[in-house]
């Protein structure tokens, strides 16, 4: 007999309905978001967010093209990764790290870098166990909500400014200036730490951790024996500095994944490209997380990465890709010397931390709501986006509470932009002198 409307009703009434996750139940828009949405409100000169504003090379779009036009691309792709594209990823790993890659065990093709780094995650932190994963601050911000989602706890070690007699508000720095205290990484941890993330070159900082660093970071991974995520996205953007793979030192291969980028490597972020290189007893449990999360990667631009991987070899395009970030980067910094703010000029990446702390904002300037409540910092690049008509990004972001203070006076800005964009933002900027506070 089917139950009577009443009965179902009284049962329906006899507990609450579900509400969200606590982690997932905030309505407070993204960084990102938020940011856009103010530049749009003004039309603002967009050096926010790191997507490019130009066009791909011609020969990268087209291995996308022929890639979808053949049928067989259009199916459902090995969760491991596309015969075409492992092939290709391994050739370039070999390259890069200097020893053989076998590329059915020691490689897995991700939906982005993003999506690897939630997989490693996944397959190494056990959830209920209270483990442990280690971020040096100011950290990417995707890390630390994968790391929650895969049951884990984000402990954080900041990189604190040791530029000698230079002050960092007047004075230009290099990202080499950011250090890692080894002292402080190694009181972090504990009986519960599984993981310590390292990023270089990184985001947003432009740092290229050095050999020696990287020596130390792995003798304390060692000692304690860590397992080490490389992200390692902006490997072949660094300017008159070497890029170091932690993994290529003694005794690191057997404890590293390591994290690339198709989006970064080929300016095409939309295309949600990544992958995960490692010894394979750590690939394997990677790639089931994998499996589990998304299942496999789009399949045609999978194929379209590996002949773009295959060309750019042919085309020296990564030499000639560095040499055009090169020349932003340098734009960039000089439309800031013209304006008078100091910045850290990065050795890798395609970000500008600038010190905005000689910007005088009026005492009686009305702050919305949304921006109040975020603190000083995204009161700076909301006045910076208003008044200026140029967007960035507030690095707090990029760290937890205690450490935020360390980026209340900076700005992010990308230089992934074309000329023209780099050109409008330089006469936008001009009016901004007049809000400088006088230095001695």
């Amino acid at each position: 007999m089917p139950m009577s409307t009443k009965a179902t009703g009284e049962q329906q009434g006899s507990r609450p309905t579900p509400v969200p996750s606590p982690q997932y139940a905030s309505t407070e828009l993204d960084v990102w978001t938020m940011m856009n949405q103010v530049a749009a409100s003004v039309n603002a000169v967009n050096l926010g967010q790191g997507f490019m504003s130009y066009p791909p090379k011609e020969f990268i779009k087209r291995a996308a093209q022929e890639a979808l036009a053949e049928n067989t691309h259009n199916q459902y792709a090995p969760p491991r990764g596309h015969p075409g594209l492992l092939k290709q990823v391994g050739i370039h790993f070999a390259n890069r790290l200097a020893r053989p890659i076998d590329a059915s065990s020691e490689l897995s093709i991700h939906a982005g870098a993003n999506e690897a780094l939630l997989s490693v995650f996944t397959a190494f932190l056990e959830q209920g166990k209270n483990q442990e994963v280690i971020l040096m601050e100011p950290a990417f911000d995707q890390y630390t909500p994968n790391i929650i989602m895969a049951g884990g706890k984000p402990v954080y070690v900041p990189l604190r400014v040791q530029a000698g007699d230079k002050d960092p508000s007047k004075d230009v720095i290099s990202s080499h200036d950011w250090k890692l205290d080894m002292s402080e990484l190694e009181a972090a941890i504990n009986e519960n730490t599984r993981i310590i993330v390292v990023n270089t070159p990184h985001n947003p900082i432009g740092k290229v951790f050095s050999r020696e660093e990287l020596e130390q970071i792995g003798d304390i991974a060692a000692r304690h024996n860590l397992l080490i995520i490389a992200d390692e996205v902006y490997e072949h953007l660094t300017y008159g500095v070497e890029h170091i793979s932690i993994a290529t030192l003694p005794g690191m291969w057997e404890r590293t994944v390591t994290v690339g980028s198709a989006g970064k490597m080929f300016g095409v972020t939309g295309w949600r490209v990544g992958w995960s290189v490692g010894p394979a007893e750590l690939i394997q449990p990677t790639l089931s997380a994998h499996i589990r999360i998304v299942f496999t990667s789009n399949t045609p631009l999978q194929e379209g990465v590996a002949s773009a991987l295959k060309l750019a070899r042919e085309n020296d395009f990564l030499n000639i890709q560095r040499q055009e970030y090169e020349h932003r980067r340098n734009r960039l910094m000089a439309i800031f010397d013209d304006v008078g703010l100091p910045y850290v000029v990065p050795d890798g990446a395609y970000y500008l931390l600038v010190n905005a702390a000689a910007i005088k904002i009026p005492s009686d300037y009305s702050f919305p709501d949304f921006i109040e409540e975020r603190g000083p910092n995204f009161k700076l690049v909301y006045f910076f986006i208003k008044e200026f008509g140029v967007s960035g990004i507030p690095p707090t972001e990029f760290y937890s509470e205690p450490h935020r203070h360390l980026a209340n006076d900076y700005i992010r800005f990308a230089f992934c932009k074309t000329d023209e964009g780099l050109n409008d933002a330089a006469k936008c900027l001009q009016s901004l002198k007049k809000y400088l506070r006088e230095t001695s």
